[in-house]
């Protein structure tokens, strides 16, 4: 029998992505799939403790393993803002295209534009918990470039490449990106247990 583990995320984007890479030896489930309709809470201000305050709060609420993260734009030039403030820079409804006009505006004239995206998710199996981060550098462009992706995907091109984000193909995205890179390290542990 399939081991059950809660990714407690509300976007199933990610939930997708992810299903494929566990499906041999986990049954994984969504929130809506144990039931779990609110807002997991994210009273924090770090990553870290974000992804572990997601986590603990559906091991506590339903006793099933977990796993949570949470995921920041980091710029240099704006001493790591956004940050974990990056969903709601622009304010509380979350809009994405109000996020990068703001991000853009503040970096206006900047010359420094470097900056990487940091996701750090938090596995709580058995009452244990184990962190794993995945960085990927890059920097921020003047203006946008790609339709695919979400949030600042247009505006952050990664080390290495002449392409936005949002002009990548899902998969080469994937295979780079900070979420990606989160995700193999937990998928490795996973699979060693």
């Amino acid at each position: 029998m399939q081991h059950k583990l809660v990714f407690a995320t509300n976007n199933l984007h990610k939930l997708q992505e992810v299903k494929p890479l566990l499906a041999n030896k986990f049954n994984l489930l969504s929130l809506a799939d144990i039931g779990f309709t609110e807002e997991i809470p994210e009273d924090f201000d770090t990553l870290e403790l974000n992804a572990s305050q997601k986590a603990w709060h559906i091991y506590n609420r339903f006793g099933i393993d977990c796993f949570a993260d949470d995921t920041g734009l980091e710029v240099d030039a704006l001493n790591g803002a956004p940050g974990v403030y990056s969903a709601r820079y622009a304010g509380e409804q979350k809009n994405p295209q109000d996020n990068i006009v703001k991000l853009l505006a503040e970096l206006n004239g900047v010359g420094n534009r470097k900056a990487r995206f940091r996701t750090v998710i938090s596995l709580v199996i058995g009452g244990n918990e184990t962190l794993f981060e995945g960085v990927v550098e890059g920097v921020i462009l003047t203006e946008k470039h790609g339709e695919a992706g979400f949030g600042y995907d247009p505006i952050f091109m990664p080390d290495g490449y002449n392409v936005s984000f949002a002009q990548m193909e899902l998969d080469e995205k994937n295979a780079i990106s900070h979420r990606g890179r989160a995700v193999s390290k937990l998928v490795s542990f996973l699979n060693s247990k």
